[in-house]
């Protein structure tokens, strides 16, 4: 698995379980092992984590601005 389909899989996971966001703000390197059930090295892990975050972040502003569009 590509380090893209590793970010992916993580985004689709985390973002339809709360305990998992929750695990991710906290321990990201141990929520993402959880959530792709392996263990990544290390030069890999900071790549994924900052993948999940900024896919993250940028559905929350696009969810952000659809829901300003319903003014």
């Amino acid at each position: 698995m590509d380090l893209k389909e590793q970010i992916t899989q993580a985004v689709e996971k985390i973002t339809k379980d709360k305990a998992l966001q929750e695990q991710f703000k906290t321990d990201p390197v141990k929520a993402l092992e959880s959530v792709l059930g392996i263990d990544l090295p290390e030069e890999a892990i900071d790549q994924v984590v900052k993948g999940v975050k900024a896919k993250l972040t940028t559905d929350r502003l696009s969810d952000s601005v659809d829901a300003l569009k319903g003014f």
